[in-house]
């Protein structure tokens, strides 16, 4: 992996300083919930700054669910979470439309969709039908219900888990649901340190409930539209750009990455620059993000034998950056 420096932006905007310092203790009080996994945690604040969506993929019991509780109750984000099953309809997330006598006419009641952090736990447990339901409401935070279209909250962030495919009783999710979440995630097991204090300390629920607001909503917004205004010099994007092209050119890729996915990937990586409290983009920000904005993504030939983690990182590899 080539980490060269491009040339520094002579301009950057930079960020508020209490909002920095707030972000700084988000990051931190997370952490102290979700021992060991500084890495994927900074991943998670990464994909909030940039607007987008979180798919955590593990094994059951890693702290995936701890993980999204923790930032609801750091970010002071209203909360749902939606326990998926085979047996549960759209409906059952987006809201349903109930005749009520007295005004003779229909109302609307919503579902937990209508919350800032949503939390879809399991969601590869649900058929692709009710997997779907979530389509709309992560690309354009709206739905649409017998013909009214309905806002979402904002700030709206979906968190999904998801088991490992082999494990008994899920359904893959389609690539055009995959698509719509900007990174994936693993937490994996912790290490023994992390592991040993964990085990040590007190239950992990109690701590959830002791957790107070670092930032708010509005401030959430606030480092958004930071994120969005972080610069990304010619180079850099050059840099993106080639990446995309060794993704469809690779020869053991059948489908490469999309212009969706650029997006992502730039988005992710200025969220990135964010956290390390600069205004503007280097390549080390592109190749913190890259293997969660882009394997997911990737779809293997028929005759690789390659997972699309180890795609990701020989598309790494195999692209230099360039001055």
């Amino acid at each position: 992996m080539n980490t060269r420096l491009a040339p520094v932006p002579t301009s950057a905007v930079a960020l508020d300083p209490a909002l920095a310092t707030a972000l700084e203790r988000a990051q931190a009080q997370v952490n102290q919930v979700v021992l060991g996994k500084s890495a994927p945690v900074r991943l998670a604040f990464a994909c909030i700054l940039a607007g987008g969506h979180l798919l955590i993929e593990d094994l059951p019991g890693v702290g995936k669910t701890t993980l999204a509780h923790a930032l609801a109750a750091t970010l002071d984000l209203s909360f749902q979470r939606v326990q998926f099953t085979s047996d549960m309809l759209p409906s059952d997330i987006i809201g349903v439309s109930v005749y009520e006598r007295e005004s003779g006419a229909f109302r609307f009641h919503p579902g937990p969709l209508f919350a800032q952090l949503v939390l879809a736990d399991e969601i590869n447990r649900a058929t692709p039908k009710t997997q779907s339901a979530l389509l709309e409401a992560m690309a354009e935070q709206q739905i649409t219900v017998d013909g009214a279209t309905r806002r979402l909250p904002s700030p709206f962030f979906v968190v999904a888990t998801q088991n490992p495919v082999e494990l008994a009783g899920t359904y893959p999710l389609p690539d055009s649901q995959l698509d719509r979440f900007m990174l994936r995630i693993g937490l994996d097991y912790p290490d023994p340190a992390a592991e040993r204090a964990l085990l040590a300390a007190s239950d992990r629920r109690e701590l959830l409930a002791q957790l107070r607001p670092c930032l708010t909503g509005a401030q959430v917004l606030q480092l958004r539209a930071a994120t969005a205004a972080v610069l990304a010099s010619p180079a850099l994007i050059d840099y993106v750009q080639a990446l995309l092209a060794a993704s469809r050119a690779h020869a053991q890729i059948r489908v490469g990455l999309s212009p969706r996915a650029g997006l992502a990937l730039l988005s992710a990586a200025r969220a990135c620059a964010v956290l390390a409290g600069r205004g503007y983009c280097v390549p080390e920000d592109v190749q913190a993000v890259f293997p969660g904005a882009a394997a997911h993504r990737l779809i293997p030939a028929a005759s690789s034998n390659a997972s699309r983690d180890d795609l990701a990182a020989d598309l790494l590899a195999r692209v230099p950056v360039r001055p």
